[in-house]
């Protein structure tokens, strides 16, 4: 066959998947219009609510669950509006994914996370931060939860219109706490867990920053800054994705596959360890072959890393997918099981259908809402390139298994998004280091003043201060509102 009849034939099936993403990324143009976005996840919410009455069929305490359904729904659509641009945002700031190609990868793997290997932290959101047996009966409880879930869901939709990525896990950990306080006293909460937790809003950030900039200052000095640069990328790119297969392989046998099979540290990381080995030698040929013929240049080195960061959104939407799902369904399916068994103090069992209320809610609130929030993470913060992106998703996977190492609870959305204003902080000392050292080999060479150098700076303040308020207030605000709703609802039922 010729190569001029074989031309129109190959590129059919391109053209067919082109078309696709394109039609994907208008109607997610169209969804974003101000009122058909959330005219349609009022629809969703609604559709969860009738859901959810259809399976009860008029039993005992289906009002109830219908109620906490939509609820539930609402938070899901909010996480899917906040939380997901984590692992998307750097991908797309990079160039490496379209808008819609960034929401079709997320709305698969956030779904199969959820669905396949979620469930296994239900329990702790929903009972670890308060004792179910301080309350003082069920009916109590449920109203608690229900509280909860509101005033998180709420919380997490202000911090998404105002355009701050907030973590959805410590929302829901303040509205139960709010919740737990107003029903039976500050004796009930588990305050050691809490303190924990305040202790990530530092943690969380500072570790993913610092491991983010020191593989930033890795590829810069063995990779960017070398005279030849593709014969220095063929062989550190193969090392660099060998450390994040094994690093996200381990993730994923912690975080991601609790429900499948329970993984211990050191196993974990023995996974991580021979698959990330595996990686690295299949890929030495793997990028010697796709680095010929390739020019001495930054951007040749953009086309390496391109495909890893793509894998690697992939995974952290996977892993986060089975993780948060809890902040959606955890308060609902203590709801479902107090109502059908009137016993709020046992383990929970979460129905299938409680899963796919959240797994679909996270996939439509990122659909609907997402496209705002992975713009700021990905391009307003700094700028990101394939080579930063890869870094900062490294620093993810490596941070939580840190994390896991030293028994600290840490949140995804401030790793991720500590890991981008790392990168950025330390692009900003690199440029200002090769600026000193350029003159003090040419001493003539014009200094910068005060103004010019403000001019430079490569990370926007206002983001940072922004964001960093919404992480501070995020627990009591959520808790200050889920215990006025939870009051409202004691008042309210008499």
């Amino acid at each position: 066959m010729s190569d001029k009849n074989y031309e129109p034939r190959h590129f059919e099936t391109l053209d067919r998947d082109l078309d696709r993403l394109s039609r994907l990324e208008a109607a997610n143009a169209f969804v974003a219009r101000p009122m058909a976005a959330p005219a349609l996840a009022a629809a969703f919410i609604l559709l969860s609510g009738l859901f959810a009455a259809l399976l009860m069929d008029g039993t005992s305490g289906t009002m109830v669950i219908v109620v906490a359904a939509a609820l539930g729904a609402y938070m899901a659509v909010n996480i899917g509006a906040n939380d997901v641009a984590n692992n998307m945002g750097p991908a797309v700031g990079a160039n490496v994914l379209t808008m819609g190609g960034a929401i079709a990868i997320a709305i698969v793997f956030e779904s199969a996370g959820a669905l396949i290997a979620g469930g296994d932290v239900v329990s702790t959101v929903a009972k670890g931060i308060v004792a179910p047996e301080s309350t003082p009966s069920a009916e109590v409880f449920i109203e608690a939860m229900m509280a909860a879930l509101f005033a998180a869901a709420l919380w997490v939709n202000i911090a998404t219109w105002i355009g701050a990525p907030v973590s959805t896990t410590h929302a829901v950990v303040g509205g139960v706490m709010g919740a737990g306080i107003a029903a039976a006293g500050f004796g009930a909460v588990n305050w050691p867990i809490m303190a924990a937790i305040a202790a990530s809003w530092v943690i969380s950030p500072l570790l993913g920053g610092l491991i983010a900039a020191g593989f930033l200052w890795f590829i810069k000095e063995r990779i960017i800054y070398q005279s030849d640069k593709i014969a220095a990328a063929r062989v550190w790119v193969p090392v660099l994705v060998g450390i994040m297969a094994g690093a996200f392989s381990a993730y994923l046998a912690l975080k991601g596959l609790k429900k499948i099979i329970k993984i211990d540290f050191t196993t974990a990381l023995g996974i991580g360890l021979g698959i990330g080995i595996a990686v690295w030698l299949i890929l030495i040929p793997v990028i010697r072959k796709r680095s010929q013929g390739l020019e001495n240049r930054n951007k040749s080195l953009k086309v390496l890393f391109s495909i890893p960061l793509i894998v690697s959104a992939a995974f952290l939407s996977f892993a986060h997918g089975a993780n948060d799902v809890a902040n959606a369904v955890g308060p609902l399916a203590a709801i479902v099981s107090a109502t059908e068994t009137g016993d709020f103090t046992s383990a929970i069992s979460v129905p299938v259908w409680v899963m796919m209320i959240g797994a679909f809610g996270i996939s439509f609130g990122l659909f609907l809402f997402g496209p705002k929030l992975i713009r700021m993470v990905g391009s307003e913060i700094t700028k990101l390139n394939p080579m930063r992106a890869f870094c900062v998703a490294l620093s993810a996977a490596i941070t939580v298994i840190i994390a896991s190492w030293l028994g600290l609870p840490v949140s995804s959305t401030h790793i991720a998004v500590g890991g981008i204003f790392g990168v950025g902080f330390f692009r900003e000392w690199y440029a200002e280091r090769r600026l000193l050292r350029a003159r003090h080999l040419v001493p003539d060479r014009p200094v910068h003043t005060p103004s010019e150098r403000r001019q430079r700076k490569l990370v926007r303040r206002a983001h940072m201060m922004t964001i960093a308020a919404a992480w501070l207030i995020t627990v009591p605000a959520a808790a200050i509102l889920s215990g006025v709703v939870f009051m409202g609802i004691r008042l309210a039922t008499g």
